[in-house]
């Protein structure tokens, strides 16, 4: 479906960087892929249109600002996460140092590179990894090829990217940071709404289940009969 090795464990630290959100008006976020794919670059192409090349491997930054979406204000929170995603034998021992971040987030973003096949190989283990923590098949989760500019180095076709999220029922998209700021933010934004609609939706779910059912009214045909049956037994 289109769109319309870490050395040390990673702390959720926020960076104050917007007043605190009235509750239900915020949104977290989790961008998770290999090394070296372009997550940090793809959070601060969103967050502050500019596009820097070169990062240092971070150790989970977490970025917060208040950002426009549909016409209102919404703070959003998202979790840059270290490159540790490698396709090995110990891959899931790997995994499990991002389960506190999995179970923060409500929307995710699984990031590779196609220039490199080694980042789109992992990116399946990190859906089912995600799948296992919110099982709620409606978690919004989108896989994304990032550096489509570099299209003389490309190892992933389209095509692939494609068929990989037809098979995981996610939704696809290959964007290039560097060179296409609106994709970047696309991304995020429809994101940041399929979370606010799943939110949206989950309370709904629990207003209706919190309602006493209203009692049915009788059914006239029926009490009818029963009457019938009454006065007939009485003439007996």
């Amino acid at each position: 479906m289109r769109l319309p090795s870490m050395s040390q464990p990673f702390l959720l630290a926020p960076i104050a960087e917007c007043p605190p959100a009235p509750p239900g008006a915020q949104v977290r976020l989790a961008v998770l892929g290999a090394r070296g794919v372009g997550k940090s670059a793809m959070i601060v192409r969103f967050l502050t249109k500019r596009f820097i090349g070169d990062y240092e491997p971070n150790t989970g930054n977490l970025y917060s600002r208040l950002v426009h979406l549909d016409g209102d204000h919404v703070a959003v929170e998202i979790q840059d996460t270290p490159g540790c995603i490698q396709v090995q034998e110990d891959c899931v021992q790997v995994l499990d140092s991002l389960s506190r971040c999995v179970k923060w987030a409500e929307g995710f973003l699984l990031v590779y590179s196609i220039t490199d096949y080694s980042s789109y190989q992992s990116v399946q283990p990190l859906y089912q990894h995600i799948r296992k923590v919110h099982p709620d098949a409606r978690t919004p989760i989108i896989i994304v090829g990032n550096k489509a500019d570099l299209l003389h180095a490309r190892q992933v076709q389209a095509k692939e990217g494609l068929q990989l999220a037809d098979e995981l029922g996610s939704l696809f998209l290959e964007i290039s940071t560097s060179e296409d700021s609106q994709g970047v933010c696309d991304v995020f934004q429809y994101l940041c709404k399929e979370v606010s609609k799943l939110r949206h939706a989950g309370s709904t779910d629990r207003r209706r289940s919190s309602i006493i059912p209203r009692p049915k009214s009788p059914n006239m045909q029926d009490l009818k009969r029963r009457f019938k049956q009454a006065l007939s037994s009485k003439v007996k």
